[in-house]
């Protein structure tokens, strides 16, 4: 046979060569790709990323949350814990508790202007369609709420500031045997039913600032803080003897109201008291110290304001022999 001329054998080189890069440019393109995402993901710690309810407070910081954001706007956008988006439609939502009997209805309200959120009724069942839920901790600050809302059974902590919240019932808080920390501050509060807050056992702190109270109701006798600055408060919207049995009592800032005299007996465990800025014109030689116990020492109380009141208080020199410090005032 005829030998085949070296231009031969170079086209069926070539021939070959082209059979083996006939791969697919999309085929080639997907494999670098798949090497590069392995890479990334090696180099990547993970461990960093895992949140729970046991472990958020360590990886996010809510110390000064309501001053970072504006939660209001974002709730129809959150699911967190028991948080439930409002539907835009009020049509839309659902009947509570369908298989009771007269279950609550949610009405749309009607009027010009923006739909306000529809009330929470009490016996259905606990939710967060106006707060923001975090764990134990309900967030409601400046959510325009003219009532305390349900809140879930284990709540913790309630911050509700900033709304116009004008009453509270013992009904409010019925059954929240976990709750440590009310704050109402900045509110329109007028009332406070008397056993509002007197069957919460875990209550250590109760903050009412800037409302309307002209009386406190009972407290229970876990509170150590009791914060009612900037209300109306006269004497006789105290209790008598109110404090007297409060053994874990240590903080009692009561300035900015109308009292006319040093609500007594004060508990031992008392460590603040700020009463400046009311009507106090006289006091009583056993109001700080015991009058037949020379020796006593109160040193747990360092901490008393009476600045602002028309009293002379060096007209009571044997009211504070057993005080480490001195009351701040006119002397």
């Amino acid at each position: 046979g005829r030998r085949m001329c070296p231009l031969g054998w170079l086209g069926v080189a070539s021939l070959c060569l082209g059979t083996l890069w006939a791969v697919p440019a999309k085929e080639r393109r997907k494999v670098d790709k798949a090497k590069a995402e392995l890479t990334l993901y090696e180099n990547l710690d993970s461990d960093n990323y895992e949140v729970t309810l046991e472990n958020y407070g360590d990886i996010l910081d809510l110390s000064n949350y309501e001053e970072l954001y504006d939660y209001g706007d974002l709730v129809p956008k959150i699911e967190v814990g028991t948080l439930a988006p409002r539907p835009k439609d009020p049509k839309t939502l659902p009947e509570l508790g369908e298989t009771t009997a007269g279950p609550p209805k949610l009405q749309p309200p009607s009027g010009a202007g923006p739909v306000p959120p529809a009330p929470i009724p009490r016996q259905g069942l606990p939710s967060c369609l106006l707060c923001l839920c975090l764990g134990s901790s309900v967030y409601c600050d400046d959510a325009e709420l003219e009532q305390i809302p349900a809140l879930p059974p284990d709540t913790v902590y309630l911050y509700a500031r900033f709304n116009r919240i004008g009453a509270v019932r013992a009904a409010d808080f019925s059954g929240l045997e976990k709750l440590k920390h009310i704050d109402l501050s900045s509110n329109s509060i007028s009332w406070a039913d008397a056993d509002a807050f007197r069957g919460l056992p875990s209550l250590q702190e109760l903050l009412l600032p800037e409302n309307r109270l002209t009386a406190l109701p009972e407290l229970p006798r876990s509170i150590v803080r009791l914060d009612a600055r900037l209300n109306r408060i006269a004497s006789a919207g105290l209790r008598p003897e109110a404090f007297r049995d409060l053994k874990r009592l240590q903080f009692l800032h009561l300035s900015d109201n109308r009292l006319d005299f040093i609500p007594v007996p004060l508990p031992e465990s008392l460590r603040s008291l700020h009463l400046q800025n009311n009507n106090i014109q006289t006091m009583h030689e056993d109001t700080f110290c015991d009058s037949q116990e020379q020796g006593q020492i109160r040193w747990a109380l360092e901490d008393i304001r009476l600045d602002g009141n028309p009293i002379n208080l060096s007209l009571f020199p044997n009211a504070f022999f057993c005080l480490p410090r001195l009351p701040t005032g006119r002397f």
